[in-house]
């Protein structure tokens, strides 16, 4: 009979206890909110123009310009945007850029695992999920600020494309998602308390 209770409580010990209604939606929410995330820094990698000033169109791949019969002419030599360091400046803005997407991809997929695949290791995939989107913030913001500096003589609020705005919203889901992430992750039941059952 002893076999079987102590048997009964290892069991027991691997269950994760249930969570509630409220915890369920707020870490689908996260996750839904850090997908938007990734298809808004995907979208804005991709395209890559950010900046439209002075006729001349900036972005992390191309540099156009626009000619008389406003027709974009745009070329992957960035020297010919006469900006100093502008090529070693956008090769490091759209390394990092990119870097994040894909670090956030990762940090996506451990916040799904750790909610369809429920056992004692669910709270630190969660965890190691949200740090990985919080590393996605800033790298992500480090990609848009070294863009700004490097092109702060071209700066103007209405300059700013519409993907330059995916990815600055992007970079902000990126860091509310992540410190969510961690935060209910800490104030919910602590899972791994159950191996003391």
């Amino acid at each position: 009979m002893t076999a079987i209770a102590v048997q009964a409580q290892r069991l027991l010990a691997h269950r994760r206890p249930k969570k509630s209604f409220f915890e369920t939606f707020i870490r689908s929410l996260i996750i839904l909110c850090v997908a938007i995330a990734v298809v808004l820094s995907s979208v804005s990698v991709c395209d890559g123009h950010w900046l439209f000033a002075k006729g001349q169109l900036f972005g992390l791949w191309h540099f156009c310009t626009v000619g008389n019969s406003t027709i974009l002419k745009c070329v992957t030599d960035l020297n010919q945007a006469s900006v100093e360091g502008i090529n070693f400046g956008m090769i490091l803005a759209r390394s990092v850029v990119s870097l994040a997407v894909v670090v956030a991809i990762f940090g996506l997929e451990l916040l799904m695992v750790s909610q369809v695949c429920e056992d004692t290791n669910s709270r630190r995939k969660w965890s190691m999920g949200s740090i990985l989107i919080l590393l996605s913030f800033l790298l992500s913001s480090s990609g848009v600020l070294s863009f700004l500096i490097l092109l702060k003589d071209y700066i103007t609020f209405l300059g700013f494309t519409l993907t330059f705005w995916c990815e600055f919203i992007a970079a902000c889901l990126f860091f509310l998602n992540g410190m969510s992430g961690l935060h209910i992750n800490n104030i919910t039941y602590p899972w791994n308390r159950a191996r003391k059952f």
